[in-house]
């Protein structure tokens, strides 16, 4: 087990045995997934907790004003606690390891697709049939993710299985074959 699981691994799966006893699981892995959003998305809260100048009871004040109306008590308590113990800075490696115990229990597969361009709704619909029958189950969660550098057409990843049906993979082949060749 890599040594950031060994960390993050009891907090996530304590919370979700938290989660699951008080009925709330599904809730709150919609709320871990828009908290998670949130830290990847503002540095200034990232740097704020990381922060050696702003004292653990700060830090866990600062949570509770940011977060007390958006997610339950118990995943509060969760921030409060990371913050108490000094690994609040893991945040985002806890909540992601709670992600995949909660596809584990469950049996979902994670998806991720990466495209050229934003998918639209019916692009969606198609590429999750897909990736449904890569995985094997109906369980599947798709993520979403756009790199220009496929020119076109899209990348679906599931598990260790991967489609590359983008342009750029098309000319990489093309390429490989075309210095087989000669």
């Amino acid at each position: 087990m890599p040594l950031l699981n060994t960390i993050t691994t009891p907090y996530a799966d304590a919370f979700l045995q938290i989660c699951d006893a008080n009925g709330d699981t599904d809730v709150v892995i919609d709320q871990a997934k828009q908290v998670l959003a949130l830290w990847h998305d503002s540095s200034d809260l990232r740097e704020a907790m990381a922060s050696p100048v702003l004292e653990i009871e700060g830090k866990k004040a600062a949570l509770a004003k940011i977060f007390a109306t958006s997610i339950t008590p118990s995943f509060l308590n969760l921030l409060k606690l990371l913050a108490d113990r000094q690994r609040i800075g893991f945040l985002d490696a806890v909540l992601e390891r709670l992600l995949e115990l909660y596809r584990e229990q469950n049996q979902i597969a994670l998806a991720t697709v990466t495209s050229a361009t934003p998918l639209s709704e019916e692009q969606q619909a198609l590429i999750a049939e897909k990736a449904k029958l890569v995985a094997g189950t109906d369980k599947v969660e798709i993520s979403l993710a756009v790199d220009p550098s496929l020119i076109g057409g899209f990348v679906l990843s599931v598990g260790s299985r991967v489609i590359d049906a983008s342009l750029a993979g098309q000319v990489r082949r093309l390429g490989l074959t075309l210095a087989n060749v000669s």
